[in-house]
């Protein structure tokens, strides 16, 4: 198993329109640096509750850049919520998603906030070059 660390920024944008019975719609894109640099697209489904700190969330991401040296991309499923401040977060490569020198890719992504910032760590396996 191989690791990627690093950090990334993220951009939210509310879709106009998109909320429907306390769902929101948000397209997002990240900035990824450290062992994975490149870019990350994709869209967020959010539901919030009457519950203060309690909300969960789903998102398909698609990644293009290189990990560790090696370029493609790789598309992840976010699965997250939050239980009255306590989170909890899944984050997977979807299978067969990688291309280029990352086909084969599979894992799992942690994602954590500290002071404003976002870090990820990607535990990863790949097939040997040929």
């Amino acid at each position: 198993m191989m690791q990627a660390k690093g950090s990334f920024e993220v951009t939210l944008a509310p879709q106009a329109g998109a909320e429907q019975e306390g769902v929101g719609r948000l397209l997002l894109s990240k900035v990824f640096h450290g062992d994975l640099k490149g870019a990350g697209s994709g869209q967020m489904l959010s539901v919030g509750t009457s519950t203060p700190d309690s909300a969960g969330y789903v998102a398909m991401e698609t990644v293009q850049g290189s990990l560790h040296g090696r370029t493609g991309g790789f598309a992840l499923q976010h699965n997250g919520t939050m239980n009255r401040g306590t989170p909890t977060l899944s984050v997977a490569v979807v299978p067969d998603s990688g291309t280029d020198q990352l086909t084969g890719l599979t894992g799992t992504m942690t994602i954590d906030r500290q002071d404003g910032q976002h870090f990820y760590v990607l535990n990863y396996e790949l097939p040997t070059s040929e």
